[in-house]
């Protein structure tokens, strides 16, 4: 059986081993959960080429099985009178019954339509995808997603994005979930009827943890719906695995409580790669013809060093203890966003892709820009701002005084990475288009490197994750106004509204679009108005289109 979102709770899981939880939901609901058999979580594709599509599924039979193995059709048509393309799958307990499997030998930019079949005969809900195209591409509409925080909102941006037809494929950039348990959050920011497993403070920190969380997330109808009618591209950022990750650690990880590091981020990964439509590469490069080549990179679990610590500069109190951390810490060359071995290959595949592709599109986990803190902002706060934020935005104000930025765990906080990756783009005389997300808020980007130009980038407000607005009583306006003035990279910004982002890319100009969301406590698909940037081919800086 499907499982059904209750009107009142949307609080879902499947048939995961959940007996020997403690679960305060009540007797109905995790009989509900534990019962649940059949396709439990509809199907998804991603990971395009030109002729290949990725598809997945979730399947938990009714008998006690150890192992089942489901078959999978491929159409032209939505009534399958035209099965082109077949094979099967197995999986069972060992990979929490999900299934994925790449079927090749396509036709470049087709739209097909899929379904699973269980061993009992019955079908999955049936799913629509599409190939990359090849050769001359007049056009190619891509969505752009990030930071989905489910107890803090509905999936509006989801459901209305879902609805398009006119789009060609989804780039989800990280967060898709947040490994915190309820009780981390503030009544007043969380969504009563929105709860999710592990429940109340239990954190996501084994695989049962982190394929419990999937289990809610994936259960969402707006989501599925998104994953049902577009193949997505996704890559992960920290709250996957946990906050402010990095290869050895992450600042929401205590060892001495949660144990071993490096056991909790392998069952994030494995529990990724499950419950994903993704491949097991850790970065992979999309060809859309001779339009452009999408990047996806990892920039957390594989090859990210420590940040440094600029803390300790902070609490010394001196422009003295900040200078030697900027002139020092700051800057060690050794630092690294990717990993060297991931940053080689982007670099040689950019250089190699721009020859024969008109844009450089790079997805990434965090942002690329320079960002200090407006000195204005430290009276924009709230009347009942507490003295730990405070005290945070005086830190960061005094930073910006000496060029430091606010944002030590995204590339701000790498800035020899952050050169290399801007000088190769300049190279390799590349149109670099960077599209990130991590920050809650909407961004553009017009970068610069040397003094040059190097890039645009496409920062993407969260789909229900709050932001900078949280600290901040001062009209949004102001606040833009304020961030643009003190950072010359920054083209434009809002600092107060959830939704998605769309690239309308063509060989001569990309046309992107911020799309807000009306409202994420209320389910619906409204919307308010939105912005739109763009940016021509050589100019490599935005234009406001209104």
């Amino acid at each position: 059986m499907t499982i059904n979102i209750d009107r009142r709770r949307l609080l879902i899981g499947a048939s995961l081993g959940l007996g020997a939880l403690l679960l305060p939901v009540g007797r109905v609901f995790a009989a509900e959960m534990q019962a649940a058999k059949g396709f439990t979580h509809n199907v998804a594709s991603g990971e395009p080429g030109p002729d290949s599509l990725l598809l997945w599924t979730r399947y938990v039979p009714a008998d006690n099985l150890e192992e089942i193995t489901l078959q999978v059709e491929l159409a032209s048509d939505r009534a399958f009178a035209s099965v082109v393309a077949g094979a099967s799958v197995r999986t069972g307990a060992y990979r929490d019954w999900t299934a994925k499997l790449t079927l090749a030998g396509l036709q470049p930019g087709q739209t097909y339509w899929y379904r699973f079949i269980a061993p009992d005969g019955s079908h999955s809900p049936v799913g629509r995808s599409r190939t990359l195209p090849v050769g001359d591409v007049a056009g190619f509409k891509l969505g752009l997603f990030s930071c989905a925080n489910l107890p803090m909102g509905w999936f509006n941006a989801y459901a209305h994005a879902a609805q398009r037809e006119d789009m060609d494929l989804w780039l989800h950039v990280g967060d898709y979930l947040y490994e915190y348990g309820i009780a981390a959050y503030k009544t007043q920011d969380r969504i009563t009827e929105r709860e999710v497993m592990p429940a109340h403070d239990h954190e996501m920190i084994s695989l049962l943890d982190y394929r419990l969380r999937f289990a809610c997330y994936r259960a969402d109808p707006d989501l599925q719906a998104l994953h049902q009618n577009v193949a997505m591209v996704a890559l992960w950022d920290d709250h996957e695995s946990a906050n402010d990750s990095w290869e050895g650690g992450a600042q929401n990880h205590q060892p001495a409580t949660e144990g071993d590091w490096n056991a909790r981020k392998a069952a994030a990964m494995q529990a990724y790669r499950e419950w994903m439509p993704v491949s097991e590469e850790p970065w992979k490069a999309y060809r859309i013809g001779n339009l452009g080549t999408l990047y996806r990179t990892e920039s957390r679990l594989i090859g990210r060093t420590q940040p440094a610590d600029i803390g300790s500069a902070y609490l010394a109190g001196t422009d003295a203890a900040l200078e030697a951390f900027r002139d020092g810490p700051w800057q060690d060359p050794s630092a690294t966003m990717l990993g060297l071995e991931q940053e080689a290959w982007l670099y040689q595949a950019m250089a190699d892709n721009a020859r024969t592709s008109q844009w450089q599109l790079v997805g990434m986990g965090t942002i690329l820009g320079r960002t200090l803190m407006p000195p204005q902002t430290l009276g924009m706060l709230r009347g009942d701002a507490s003295e730990r934020t405070a005290q945070a935005f005086r830190n960061n104000i005094r930073g910006t005084r000496l060029g430091l930025p606010m944002w030590m765990d995204r590339w701000d906080g790498y800035p020899a990475a952050r050169a290399r990756l801007l000088r190769a783009a300049q190279q390799a005389d590349a149109e670099l288009v960077m599209l990130s997300g991590d920050s809650h808020n909407a961004w553009a980007y017009s970068l610069q490197q040397d003094s040059q130009p190097a890039g645009v980038e496409f920062a993407v407000q969260g789909v229900t994750s709050g932001g900078i607005e949280g600290s901040l009583g001062a009209a949004p306006a102001d606040v833009a106004r304020a961030f643009m003035a003190t950072n010359p990279e920054l083209s434009w910004c809002d600092t107060s509204r959830r939704g998605y982002a769309l690239l309308d890319i063509t060989p001569q100009r990309i046309n992107g679009e911020w799309i807000f969301v009306r409202d994420i406590k209320v389910r619906g698909t409204a919307t308010d108005d939105s912005h739109r940037m763009q940016v021509e081919r050589g100019r490599r800086a935005f234009a406001a289109l209104g």
